[in-house]
């Protein structure tokens, strides 16, 4: 009698899923890169309205308490400091007056003296603190920069948190506007040093920007937060005479001040407000420009920028601004989307009218400016504001621009502009007042698409997740296919080494390319040290070496492309498929709109890619769209060209200048920008490698 047969186990879902993935992969990828881009565009009628995540906050809950003698003495300074200007007096007795004027309010004032930084590229400060930067070669008193420093000492608070307030002023060439800066900072901080309520203390750092907002803001952190003991590492302020420097005031008949030469601290910060005031020629209303982006796409929580938005709109009645992507409000092809997307959403509601499918075009395409524009600055990895160099010590900061309309300035209406600012910063400081903890209940990863809305993560993840998905889908395809190849020739230890030897080799070409852009990534760092004067040159420079050293490893490591066996193209897909997936994923997790348009451009080139050579053999219309396909997306996908194409599409193509892409990479570096390393380590490997595909003979 025979015996039973024993039944076949059936895999597990989870495996028949990936087995018809991998079966469809065509079809799968095809989807996803549509559902990704479709995903893309409809994040601007995703978004929500934002609201007040943490209750303690109570923006608008107390009324203003700002004086109109406040605002006259802030008046008043603004009045000093114009005079002073106008008599070309020098930068250190303006110092002085500012200290004067924070003295007489009973506040303790110092200064802070630091020399100028020179930008130079270093390798080594990627990802770690805040690069201290290179002194100047030549040093000399006069190259010093001073920063005024005011701190209000919380009545009801233990020194453990504070506050802080910065103000950029030119000493040397400051405006109307500039005095208006400061004058509006010190009403408020007048008002701060009088209350009763205030439980963290008051920092208000005048920063000498001569040298820059950013590194003035910068110097003044770097000492805050790591104190140097012994010689300063910028300067050692003994070296110079003390009628260069800011000190003390010794008029016994004036009241005992607290201006010291010491560099004065508070406890730790909480929040910190950038405020300037700038003429944009607003010929209607007061408005408020807001900037948020940090370095390497990092903002400051969503709470600060719901509360200074609730104060301006519902409380001040200004009109609150973020940046736009100008060129696109005008385009033709986002005004039709636009059109579309309204159509399908009247359709929605009239078949349910439950579904809140669809806005009006006209907001769809200012969501759409300012999502691009928030996504932009994000991926730039560049700082929009001094409120940057907070963030590098995870401090939530914003930039406040005030613009006040034409014709209050020109009636020197300055009293009622500054009542309207102040109120507003006071009403921001009285809600981070109350709260017991860091920021923490909102947002930290989101785009806005308007002051009031916002996409959070886990909506703008999903495009991203679907454009990533076909390449490993496509990977392990490449990889079955390969091997069923291999199964059907004969077996045996020739075809077994050649089968091995096979992945080895793509597996050593993806290193030996990535490799090579570590060592791309580094050649600015040699030829910022040759002297060469014009960006396109060093362009030029910095082309010619790289193609020498990946000439140079390939003779080295004996990196050979094989010529024989058919699936050897497959294989360095699947490879470079692999190494685009890995890259990705993990620049996702550093700086995510750089991922979010490095999908953009290789996914579509990696998964389309196929040998040239093959489809010209073969003919026939499929081949040479495929052909003309991959032809074009190699070419978008190159960085420079992809950098062209996308600064002649926003500025036009007249305004391009051969070294622009030396000069917008020298940027990157200098702000220690991930998006560099993105480009030099992951993107332009993965484009030699799909340029092997492409290349590749059989």
């Amino acid at each position: 009698m025979a015996a039973p047969e024993t039944p076949k186990l059936k895999p597990r879902p989870i495996v028949r899923l990936g087995i018809l993935l991998i079966s469809h992969n065509l079809v799968v990828s095809v989807i996803c890169c549509i559902s990704g881009i479709v995903a893309l565009l409809l994040l601007p009628i995703l978004a929500k309205n934002t609201y007040i995540s943490e209750n303690a906050l109570m923006p608008g809950s107390a009324n203003p308490m700002l004086s109109t003698q406040d605002v006259a003495d802030a008046n008043k300074l603004v009045k000093d400091l114009m005079d002073l200007k106008s008599e070309s007096t020098s930068s250190d007795k303006m110092q002085r007056v500012v200290a004067e004027y924070i003295s007489d309010l009973g506040a303790e004032v110092g200064y802070q003296k630091f020399y100028p930084q020179s930008d130079q590229f270093n390798p080594l400060h990627f990802f770690s603190l805040p690069d201290p930067g290179t002194l100047q070669e030549k040093v000399n008193c006069s190259s010093f920069a001073i920063n005024v420093i005011g701190i209000a000492r919380a009545p009801r608070g233990d020194g453990k948190e504070a506050i802080v307030l910065v103000t950029p002023y030119n000493f040397e060439d400051a405006d109307l506007l500039d005095a208006l800066s400061v004058g509006l900072t010190y009403s408020v901080f007048s008002l701060l040093t009088q209350v009763t309520w205030l439980a963290k203390d008051i920092i208000w750092l005048v920063a000498d920007s001569r040298c820059g907002e950013y590194s003035s803001v910068a110097a003044w952190l770097r000492d805050y937060q790591t104190p140097v003991f012994g010689s300063s590492s910028a300067a050692d302020s003994s070296t110079c005479d003390s009628s260069n420097t800011f000190y003390g005031l010794k008029d016994s008949s004036v009241i005992e001040r607290k201006i010291t030469d010491n560099f004065r601290r508070a406890g730790t910060m909480a929040a910190a407000l950038v405020i300037k005031v700038i003429d944009k020629s607003e010929p209607f209303e007061d408005t408020l420009s807001l900037y948020a982006e940090a370095s390497n796409g990092q903002m400051p929580n969503l709470d600060l920028i719901n509360i200074v938005n609730y104060l301006a709109v519902h409380r001040q009645g200004l009109h609150v601004k973020v940046q736009k992507l100008t060129s696109l409000i005008n385009a033709k092809w986002l005004t039709v989307l636009a059109q579309i997307f309204e159509y399908v959403g009247v359709i929605a509601r009239r078949l349910n009218p439950q579904w809140k499918f669809g806005i009006p075009a006209a907001e769809y395409v200012d969501g759409t400016a300012t999502l691009a524009s928030s996504l932009y600055n994000q991926a730039l990895g560049v700082p929009t504001g001094p409120h940057g160099a907070f963030r590098d010590y995870q401090v939530d900061a914003v930039t406040l621009e005030f613009s006040p309309k034409v014709y209050s300035m020109s009636k020197g209406r300055h009293k009622e502009f500054l009542v309207q600012g102040g109120r507003l910063i006071e009403g921001v400081i009285r809600s981070v007042n109350n709260l017991l903890e860091k920021f923490h209940q909102s947002f930290f990863l989101y785009l806005l698409t308007s002051p009031g809305r916002f996409v959070s993560v886990g909506v703008y993840m999903i495009p991203f997740a679907l454009l990533v998905t076909p390449l490993p889908i496509m990977a392990a395809s490449l990889y079955t296919k390969t091997n069923n190849l291999d199964s059907d020739a004969e077996t045996n230890d020739l075809s077994i080494y050649q089968k091995s030897f096979t992945w080895l080799n793509a597996a050593k070409k993806v290193l030996l390319v990535h490799l090579w852009g570590a060592i791309v990534s580094l050649l600015p760092y040699a030829i910022c040290h040759l002297g060469v004067s014009t960006p396109a040159m060093n362009l030029a420079v910095w082309s010619m070496l790289s193609v020498l050293c990946y000439l140079l490893f390939c003779l080295i490591l004996g990196v050979r492309s094989a010529k024989s066996g058919k699936a050897q193209w497959a294989v360095l897909k699947s490879a470079t498929l692999s190494a685009v997936f890995i890259g990705l994923c993990l620049m996702s997790v550093v700086n995510f709109a750089t991922a979010e348009f490095g999908a953009l451009l290789l996914v579509p080139m990696c998964l389309v890619i196929y040998p040239l050579k093959s489809d010209l053999h073969a003919g026939g219309l499929m081949n040479f769209s495929r052909m003309a396909c991959n032809l074009a997306l190699v070419l978008i996908g190159f960085p420079p060209a992809a950098f062209i194409l996308l600064k002649g599409a926003l500025d036009g193509f007249h305004s391009i200048y051969v070294g622009d892409f030396w000069i917008w990479v020298e940027s990157l570096w200098a702000w220690n920008s991930a998006t560099y390393l993105y480009i030099t380590m992951i993107h332009l490997p993965c484009w030699l490698l799909c340029l092997h595909v492409l290349l590749h003979t059989r």
